[in-house]
Protein backbone atom coordinates (compact mmCIF):
# COMPACT_ATOMS: atom_id res chain seq x y z
CA UNK A 1 0.00 0.00 0.00
CA UNK A 2 1.36 3.42 -0.88
CA UNK A 3 1.21 6.60 1.09
CA UNK A 4 0.43 8.82 -1.89
CA UNK A 5 0.06 8.90 -5.65
CA UNK A 6 1.04 12.34 -6.84
CA UNK A 7 2.26 14.16 -9.94
CA UNK A 8 5.94 13.49 -10.57
CA UNK A 9 8.47 16.29 -10.27
CA UNK A 10 11.82 16.60 -11.99
CA UNK A 11 13.41 15.61 -8.66
CA UNK A 12 11.79 12.17 -9.09
CA UNK A 13 13.62 11.42 -12.35
CA UNK A 14 16.43 9.33 -10.84
CA UNK A 15 14.07 7.27 -8.65
CA UNK A 16 11.80 6.69 -11.68
CA UNK A 17 14.83 5.63 -13.73
CA UNK A 18 15.91 3.10 -11.11
CA UNK A 19 12.35 1.83 -10.60
CA UNK A 20 12.16 1.30 -14.36
CA UNK A 21 15.48 -0.58 -14.32
CA UNK A 22 14.40 -2.88 -11.49
CA UNK A 23 10.96 -3.50 -13.01
CA UNK A 24 12.30 -4.11 -16.50
CA UNK A 25 14.87 -6.60 -15.23
CA UNK A 26 12.18 -8.51 -13.34
CA UNK A 27 9.76 -8.51 -16.28
CA UNK A 28 12.04 -8.75 -19.31
CA UNK A 29 15.40 -10.37 -18.50
CA UNK A 30 14.05 -13.76 -19.54
CA UNK A 31 12.68 -12.28 -22.77
CA UNK A 32 15.33 -9.77 -23.86
CA UNK A 33 18.36 -10.60 -21.72
CA UNK A 34 19.89 -8.46 -18.99
CA UNK A 35 22.23 -6.48 -21.26
CA UNK A 36 19.43 -5.53 -23.68
CA UNK A 37 17.24 -4.49 -20.74
CA UNK A 38 19.99 -2.17 -19.48
CA UNK A 39 20.35 -0.67 -22.97
CA UNK A 40 16.61 -0.05 -23.28
CA UNK A 41 16.28 1.48 -19.81
CA UNK A 42 19.29 3.75 -20.34
CA UNK A 43 17.79 4.89 -23.65
CA UNK A 44 14.07 5.11 -22.84
CA UNK A 45 14.50 6.35 -19.28
CA UNK A 46 17.43 8.73 -19.68
CA UNK A 47 17.35 11.26 -16.85
CA UNK A 48 17.14 14.31 -19.13
CA UNK A 49 14.31 12.74 -21.14
CA UNK A 50 12.42 11.87 -17.97
CA UNK A 51 12.85 15.41 -16.67
CA UNK A 52 11.47 16.75 -19.97
CA UNK A 53 8.51 14.35 -19.94
CA UNK A 54 7.72 15.25 -16.34
CA UNK A 55 7.99 18.97 -17.09
CA UNK A 56 5.84 18.51 -20.19
CA UNK A 57 3.04 17.04 -18.08
CA UNK A 58 2.80 20.08 -15.83
CA UNK A 59 -0.33 22.12 -16.43
CA UNK A 60 -1.68 19.91 -19.23
CA UNK A 61 -5.07 18.21 -19.06
CA UNK A 62 -4.05 15.58 -21.64
CA UNK A 63 -0.75 14.36 -20.11
CA UNK A 64 -0.10 12.77 -16.74
CA UNK A 65 3.11 11.58 -15.10
CA UNK A 66 2.50 10.13 -11.64
CA UNK A 67 4.61 8.63 -8.88
CA UNK A 68 3.50 6.29 -6.11
CA UNK A 69 5.49 7.04 -2.97
CA UNK A 70 6.55 4.25 -0.63
CA UNK A 71 4.81 3.81 2.71
CA UNK A 72 6.15 5.75 5.69
CA UNK A 73 7.98 2.68 6.98
CA UNK A 74 9.67 1.96 3.63
CA UNK A 75 13.27 3.13 3.11
CA UNK A 76 13.61 6.65 1.74
CA UNK A 77 15.95 7.77 -0.99
CA UNK A 78 19.41 8.99 -0.14
CA UNK A 79 20.85 12.23 -1.40
CA UNK A 80 21.54 12.67 -5.09
CA UNK A 81 25.24 12.08 -4.31
CA UNK A 82 24.36 8.37 -4.07
CA UNK A 83 23.24 8.17 -7.71
CA UNK A 84 26.41 6.31 -8.59
CA UNK A 85 25.16 3.32 -6.59
CA UNK A 86 23.84 1.22 -9.47
CA UNK A 87 23.49 -1.97 -7.44
CA UNK A 88 19.76 -1.55 -7.00
CA UNK A 89 20.22 -1.66 -3.23
CA UNK A 90 19.84 2.03 -2.53
CA UNK A 91 16.70 3.44 -0.95
CA UNK A 92 14.09 4.81 -3.36
CA UNK A 93 11.41 7.51 -3.44
CA UNK A 94 9.28 5.68 -5.99
CA UNK A 95 7.29 2.49 -5.50
CA UNK A 96 5.85 2.88 -9.01
CA UNK A 97 5.04 5.36 -11.74
CA UNK A 98 2.64 5.91 -14.64
CA UNK A 99 2.84 8.17 -17.69
CA UNK A 100 0.12 8.84 -20.27
CA UNK A 101 0.08 11.09 -23.33
CA UNK A 102 -2.32 11.65 -26.25
CA UNK A 103 -2.45 8.89 -28.86
CA UNK A 104 -1.17 10.63 -32.01
CA UNK A 105 -3.75 9.20 -34.44
CA UNK A 106 -6.87 9.64 -32.30
CA UNK A 107 -7.45 12.61 -29.98
CA UNK A 108 -10.09 10.68 -27.97
CA UNK A 109 -7.49 8.13 -26.86
CA UNK A 110 -4.86 8.45 -24.16
CA UNK A 111 -1.75 6.30 -24.51
CA UNK A 112 -0.54 4.67 -21.32
CA UNK A 113 3.13 4.83 -22.25
CA UNK A 114 4.49 3.62 -18.90
CA UNK A 115 3.15 1.93 -15.80
CA UNK A 116 5.72 0.13 -13.66
CA UNK A 117 5.86 -0.91 -10.02
CA UNK A 118 8.89 -2.19 -8.13
CA UNK A 119 8.81 -6.00 -8.21
CA UNK A 120 8.90 -6.30 -4.43
CA UNK A 121 5.60 -4.36 -4.40
CA UNK A 122 3.78 -6.35 -7.11
CA UNK A 123 0.35 -7.44 -5.93
CA UNK A 124 -0.01 -4.65 -3.35
CA UNK A 125 -2.43 -2.53 -5.39
CA UNK A 126 0.07 0.17 -6.37
CA UNK A 127 -0.51 -0.30 -10.11
CA UNK A 128 -4.27 -0.10 -9.55
CA UNK A 129 -3.91 3.10 -7.53
CA UNK A 130 -1.72 4.65 -10.21
CA UNK A 131 -4.23 3.68 -12.90
CA UNK A 132 -7.19 5.04 -10.92
CA UNK A 133 -5.47 8.38 -10.31
CA UNK A 134 -4.30 8.56 -13.93
CA UNK A 135 -7.86 8.09 -15.16
CA UNK A 136 -9.16 10.70 -12.72
CA UNK A 137 -6.59 13.18 -14.03
CA UNK A 138 -7.38 12.40 -17.69
CA UNK A 139 -11.14 11.79 -17.66
CA UNK A 140 -11.92 15.11 -19.35
CA UNK A 141 -9.23 14.68 -22.00
CA UNK A 142 -9.94 11.16 -23.29
CA UNK A 143 -12.70 8.60 -23.74
CA UNK A 144 -10.39 5.60 -23.41
CA UNK A 145 -6.86 4.43 -22.67
CA UNK A 146 -4.67 2.33 -24.96
CA UNK A 147 -1.38 0.58 -24.20
CA UNK A 148 1.05 -1.94 -25.64
CA UNK A 149 2.65 -4.79 -23.68
CA UNK A 150 5.03 -7.50 -24.84
CA UNK A 151 3.14 -10.71 -25.52
CA UNK A 152 5.61 -12.60 -23.31
CA UNK A 153 5.06 -10.30 -20.30
CA UNK A 154 2.67 -12.48 -18.31
CA UNK A 155 2.72 -10.18 -15.26
CA UNK A 156 1.78 -7.12 -17.31
CA UNK A 157 -0.88 -8.93 -19.31
CA UNK A 158 -2.45 -10.34 -16.15
CA UNK A 159 -2.55 -6.88 -14.54
CA UNK A 160 -4.09 -5.14 -17.55
CA UNK A 161 -6.68 -7.84 -18.17
CA UNK A 162 -7.67 -7.85 -14.49
CA UNK A 163 -8.08 -4.06 -14.77
CA UNK A 164 -10.59 -4.49 -17.58
CA UNK A 165 -8.40 -3.85 -20.62
CA UNK A 166 -9.28 -5.84 -23.74
CA UNK A 167 -6.81 -6.87 -26.42
CA UNK A 168 -7.58 -5.04 -29.66
CA UNK A 169 -4.50 -5.86 -31.77
CA UNK A 170 -1.28 -7.80 -32.04
CA UNK A 171 1.76 -6.30 -33.73
CA UNK A 172 5.51 -6.70 -34.03
CA UNK A 173 7.74 -5.00 -31.52
CA UNK A 174 11.15 -3.65 -32.53
CA UNK A 175 13.02 -4.50 -29.29
CA UNK A 176 14.16 -7.84 -30.71
CA UNK A 177 13.49 -9.91 -33.82
CA UNK A 178 10.29 -11.92 -33.65
CA UNK A 179 8.86 -10.17 -30.59
CA UNK A 180 5.14 -9.50 -30.57
CA UNK A 181 3.23 -7.08 -28.45
CA UNK A 182 -0.43 -6.84 -27.65
CA UNK A 183 -2.36 -3.59 -27.83
CA UNK A 184 -5.00 -3.24 -25.11
CA UNK A 185 -7.73 -0.67 -24.67
CA UNK A 186 -10.53 0.21 -22.30
CA UNK A 187 -12.85 3.13 -21.66
CA UNK A 188 -11.77 5.59 -18.98
CA UNK A 189 -13.31 3.99 -15.91
CA UNK A 190 -14.83 6.96 -14.10
CA UNK A 191 -16.88 4.62 -11.92
CA UNK A 192 -13.66 3.28 -10.32
CA UNK A 193 -13.18 6.47 -8.32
Amino acid sequence: MTRAVRPATRDDAWAIHETARESWHAAYDGILGSDRVDEVVDDWYAIGDLESAIGGASGRADVAFLVAEPTDDAPRARSTDDRADRTGEFDRECAGFAHAVPWPEDPAVGYLARLYVTPDSWGEGIGSRLLTRLEADLEHAFDRLRLAVLAANDVGISFYESAGFERVATRENDLAAGLEEYVYERPIATEMR
